[in-house]
């Protein structure tokens, strides 16, 4: 049984040569030399018990112990150089700013709404929203820059923790002369033929995927088009793409009447997910997850 723990010092090495797959383009990297960063690696090994690298000739290819380390280690390096910044900011007596990020899929309006208990629970601490593309709100989740991530669609991930904070259901948004901007509701079945507005193509997208699958499910193939203005009100999309939006938008005008948002039937439901550092802890965040 180990009873050590790894060296965050030989770990971050480790890492370096694992994303690099040999041992001279990580110590470049790292600006040490080939010969330290191996002994780094074997003592690491010898720490851990386990054999990370099968090694053949220069090229090392990875273990299954090696590729656990390193799915794991990511998440931790992450939350030591986190709690790392947040001692140092309490010992200088930094004011702290809790930041979230939140997809374009997701308004400013719903992110605050979600975050509200926590804000009113806090009233001496700062808040900052920043909108940031999927890809992006993982990179700066990871890199502690972000706190709390939501996004819409319930995608799974194994370098962050994850949560379903909610579902909001989904409506269309219409430019307000289209034909079907007067009804009530809209059937999804009534969109066939219709050109749909997304923010990314699917397979890149959790978010268009589901919209995509939903369309399919009502008997069609949907015809789509990615909106060429990026990072505005999703009820936006129908003035510059001409196209029907799915939003999450309560029903009624939009854009200064330009735009109607309509129930869709049946009625279809999104997940809000929220996301955060591995290892880490946050009063804010129990605060938001009490209240799912």
């Amino acid at each position: 049984m180990c009873t050590s723990f790894p060296d965050l010092r030989r770990l971050r090495q480790f890492i370096a040569v694992a994303e690099a797959g040999n041992v001279t383009a990580a110590a470049k990297s790292l600006h040490i030399s080939q010969q330290a960063l191996s002994s780094s690696v074997q003592q690491l090994e010898k720490e851990l018990g386990a054999t990370l690298f099968n090694r053949d000739g220069r090229r090392l290819t990875l273990t299954r112990a090696g590729r656990l380390l390193l799915a794991e280690g990511r998440p931790l390096l992450a939350a030591a150089r986190t709690v790392a910044e947040r001692v140092e900011q309490t010992a200088n007596d930094v004011e702290e700013v809790f930041v979230i990020g939140h997809t374009p899929a997701l308004s400013g309006v719903e992110a605050y709404t979600r975050l509200e208990p926590a804000i009113d629970a806090f009233p001496r601490l700062s808040f900052t929203f920043r909108q940031l593309y999927p890809d992006q709100l993982v990179g700066a989740l990871l890199d502690g820059s972000v706190q709390l991530g939501l996004r819409r669609g319930v995608v799974p991930t194994d370098e962050l923790s994850t949560a379903v904070v909610g579902y909001d259901r989904v409506r269309l948004a219409l430019p307000s002369d289209h034909r079907l901007a007067g009804l009530p509701a809209v059937g999804i079945g009534e969109l066939a033929g219709e050109r749909i507005a997304l923010w990314a193509p699917p397979g890149s997208s959790y978010y268009s995927d589901f919209l995509m699958g939903a369309c399919r499910r009502a008997g069609f193939e949907p015809d789509y088009v990615v909106s060429r203005v990026q990072g505005s009100a999703t009820v936006a999309a129908p003035l510059t793409t001409g196209g029907i939006a799915f939003v999450t938008a309560p029903a009624g005008p939009a854009m200064g009447g330009r735009v109607t948002v309509t129930e869709l039937e049946p009625p279809l439901l999104v997940g809000a997910q929220a996301l955060w550092q591995r290892h880490t802890s946050s009063a804010v965040r129990d605060v938001l997850l009490a209240q799912v």
